[in-house]
């Protein structure tokens, strides 16, 4: 879904108008694992960076954290934010063979792909 907002300012007295047109939101699903890739975690997040470093420093008590899982092995990308949690809620429904082809069919050699983003 792309946003389209016309937001007028007024800059000063001048009264200069500016213009935002097209303004995306992009919402990823993202899939982690630990060292062994043992451990799968699903996830979806609005900052794909922000969330990645939070996940590799361990900054919160969870899933992640308890279980060392701070490679990223697959993401994708969405503009509506329902469709990215339809999306989410399938690959957890899946079984964990499903997981592993989709991760393998881009990743085949379970790289962490935190650069690359």
């Amino acid at each position: 879904m792309t946003l389209r907002r016309i937001v007028c300012c007024y800059v000063a007295l001048k009264r200069i108008p500016i213009i935002i047109i097209n303004m995306t939101r992009h919402y990823y699903i993202y899939i982690m694992t630990n060292q062994h890739n043992t451990v799968l975690y699903i996830g979806v997040t609005n900052d794909i960076k922000r969330r990645m470093h939070q996940h590799k420093t361990k900054q919160a008590d969870s899933f992640t954290k308890k279980y060392n899982v701070d490679k990223l092995v697959y993401y994708e990308t969405c503009e509506d934010v329902k469709a990215t949690i339809a999306r989410e809620k399938q690959l957890k429904g899946g079984s964990r063979k499903k997981k592993v082809d989709l991760i393998e069919r881009c990743n085949p050699e379970w790289r962490d792909l935190y650069d690359e983003i």
